[in-house]
């Protein structure tokens, strides 16, 4: 749903790990040089950037609660779907985390960082799902298929949080391990919030819709998350219509925030365009987040930063191709984001850090 992904037999993915952690050990945290990995003019926020990954399609890479570790999803060496990792925060020791089966997606560190969550297709079918439909132009899928699963952090120990049916990803969790995610269990996209052992389910949000993407404050307060609430009766029978095929068009995406009950909910951004993966600062002020706002076509995304009050809007890369699924560090001193820089014409994905100045 948010990047690309991975999926092959087991002797095929032994191999491929050895390339990858050779990959690694080769290139250091920084193979490509500094003109191709930036700071780019403009760029005051990042220093010292690190590429972390080399090659295939790497996304939403988040930190442990410690900062010391990274989980992403990657469609990577022979994997034919995205697949879920995990390595140091450095790039090294690189590992497999989910079962190699299916289509995964957005993973993150439960609380106290001893289990992983992540999205997975595999008990619906091991096999890759097929890709959207795009006779109907640039739409992302949402396959039945996902429900929410936990394992320890070697892969073993898997356990299922979710059997209802449709759709059910897109979760991350807050301070004191509850859960925020989407799920299309009541016929529409809307978020709900759940304890860690996958009880005690509460929706936060009603309105016709996509809701997604969410991610709690620091102090677990607030919610912060994307949405596309169509605001005509052609609009909605549009997204209806697309929904009913296991499709929606992300090309309107405004960012929102509201309590952590699902109260008080105040929409941030107002400009039309596509702003997705919204993530607050530590101090609770500020989300950083994505969005191809600056670029007529559409095609380019960048990083912002805003205010929680919605002011105060700052562009922070300036790279001319993708930057997205930004998070900062539990300290708030590094940020780790995705980007095509350095991709040298392959449009391959990569996973970067910086030093973060303010």
């Amino acid at each position: 749903m948010r990047a690309a992904a991975g999926i092959v037999g087991a002797l095929v993915l032994a191999a491929a790990l050895v390339l990858a952690a050779a990959l690694v050990l080769a290139c250091g945290a920084g193979c490509g040089s500094r003109a191709e990995i930036g700071p780019f003019p403009g760029e005051r926020h990042l220093k010292h950037i690190r590429q972390l990954t080399f090659g295939g399609e790497n996304a939403e890479a988040y930190f442990s609660p410690d900062g010391r570790w990274l989980v992403f999803q990657a469609t990577r060496d022979s994997f034919a779907c995205d697949q879920i990792f995990r390595m140091t925060a450095a790039g090294a020791d690189l590992r497999l985390i989910s079962t190699g089966r299916g289509r995964t997606t957005c993973s993150y560190y439960m609380h106290g960082g001893t289990r992983i969550l992540y999205a997975s297709t595999h008990l619906a079918d091991p096999d890759c799902p097929p890709p959207a439909d795009h006779s109907q132009g640039y739409v992302w899928p949402i396959y039945s298929g996902y429900d929410l699963f936990t394992c320890a952090l070697d892969g073993g120990d898997l356990r299922r949080l979710t059997d209802t049916p449709g759709y059910d990803a897109e979760a991350t969790i807050g301070p004191d391990g509850t859960i925020v995610f989407t799920s299309m269990r009541d016929g529409d996209l809307e978020l709900y919030r759940m304890s860690a052992e996958g009880s005690n389910v509460r929706r936060l949000t009603h309105e016709p819709g996509y809701d997604g993407g969410a991610f709690f404050s620091a102090d677990g307060s607030k919610i912060v998350y994307r949405a596309h609430h169509p605001g005509t009766a052609e609009a909605l029978a549009d997204y209806r219509s697309l929904l009913d095929r296991g499709l929606i068009r992300p090309t309107t995406l405004e960012l929102f925030i509201m309590n952590a009950d699902g109260s008080d909910k105040r929409e941030l951004t107002h400009n039309g365009k596509a702003n997705f993966c919204p993530f607050m600062h530590p101090s609770g002020e500020r989300i950083i987040f994505s969005s191809n706002m600056d670029d007529p076509k559409g095609r380019i995304f960048e990083l912002y930063v805003i205010h929680t009050d919605g002011s105060r809007l700052e562009r922070v890369t300036f790279n001319p191709s993708f930057d997205g699924f930004p998070m900062w560090s539990p300290d708030g001193k590094r940020l780790v984001w995705c980007s095509n820089r350095a991709s040298r014409g392959t449009h391959e994905t990569n996973v970067f850090i910086a030093d973060w100045n303010d």
